[in-house]
């Protein structure tokens, strides 16, 4: 990193979703005057949701946009500054660490808390942008109740669409599940769990099948979607293939569970420990023992909070509880370190 820093902070946060203005409310009150950076999703995936029932205080719902909107002012009454800006690296080997945005501008701060989420993966297909959060979702737990009473269709063949396909029979009339091959990636547990909700008439498995288009409305949600089979598989590269059957099928709700992309690519060059699949391995990811900084990383100082750790819930009160804890971990660590300058300075003062 070659420019002049900007600015330096106490404590920078990535990411505006629910970990990350969580952890800007409690720094602030802490009087750690943090600057949130906010991203490429400013308010991270809840702004995707129309409608968030599952939140606790409020019994009618809430707006996923109002709730973050709610949540910024918060933090912004108590001190945190809110910027749009996308972190794109993070030198962990300098001290204070330098934080480098994609405009090229830097800061430096004493700490860091990495709350970037995560990016639920998506197909592409034509309509299903459009339809986003008005009958396609990525989330059935947020969005499944809206729909109770209609057919509805689950697009994966992992474990995350086992599990949302399992759920949704609590509202769907017939829930279908659609995969592009005839095999699944689903742990036998789930594979077992669902076949005995197929056996019950709730769900319905379509193997060799693809999703190629959504139709509907905003107004109107989701009317059909448009699928592929083929028993060969991976129907959409096949089209012209004469077994290819395509067909336009009555759903009122599509779920795209294809698994999430960590938001972590700005820390692969730290000593910060990804798994596989790039998320944060943090002292409570690893059963961190009893008075360990839950979210502390291997780095000091730079801790982690939300859908970059966590791989399991990702919901939107597990992220906040654990920006809670960030802020925590972050305070005490800072509190830690001015305490250690104090007893350096005493000590060189002591000597002269």
């Amino acid at each position: 990193m070659s420019s002049e820093p900007v600015d330096h902070r106490r404590l920078i946060i990535a990411g505006s979703g629910i970990a990350g203005l969580t952890a800007a409310i409690y720094a602030a009150r802490s009087n750690l005057d943090p600057l949130v950076l906010e991203g490429d999703e400013p308010g991270g995936q809840l702004t995707l949701t129309t409608d968030v029932e599952n939140y606790p205080g409020f019994p009618d719902g809430v707006g996923g946009t109002e709730l973050v909107n709610n949540m910024k002012e918060q933090a912004k009454q108590f001190g945190a500054e809110i910027e749009h800006g996308i972190v794109v690296d993070v030198d962990d080997e300098a001290t204070p660490f330098e934080v480098e945005l994609n405009t090229g501008d830097t800061y430096t701060t004493d700490a860091f808390i990495a709350a970037s989420g995560a990016s639920a993966r998506t197909l592409g297909v034509p309509g299903e942008d459009d339809l986003m959060g008005f009958g396609v979702s990525t989330c059935a737990t947020c969005d499944g109740a809206f729909f109770r009473g209609e057919d509805m269709l689950v697009v994966g063949g992992g474990d995350a669409a086992f599990e949302e396909a399992d759920f949704l029979t609590r509202f769907a009339d017939t829930v279908y599940l659609a995969h592009r091959r005839e095999e699944f990636r689903a742990e036998d547990y789930w594979i077992d769990r669902l076949q005995e909700k197929v056996d019950d008439g709730d769900v319905e498995i379509m193997r060799n099948t693809e999703l190629l288009e959504v139709h509907g409305s905003q107004e109107g949600g989701v009317d059909h979607v448009t699928l592929a089979q083929n028993e060969s598989g991976y129907p959409s590269d096949n089209l012209d293939d004469a077994e290819t059957e395509q067909f336009d099928f009555d759903v009122g709700a599509v779920f795209v569970a294809i698994g999430h992309t960590p938001n972590t690519q700005y820390l692969e060059d730290t000593a910060v420990e990804l798994d596989g699949e790039g998320y944060v391995m943090t002292q409570g990811s690893r059963g961190g023992g009893e008075g360990a900084d839950q979210t502390a990383t291997g780095v000091e100082g730079l801790f982690a909070a939300g859908d970059v750790v966590d791989h399991h819930y990702q919901q939107a009160i597990t992220a906040g509880g654990m920006g809670c804890k960030a802020a925590m971990d972050a305070d005490d660590y800072l509190e830690r370190e001015l305490s250690a300058e104090g007893e350096a300075e005493a000590a060189a003062e002591a000597d002269d």
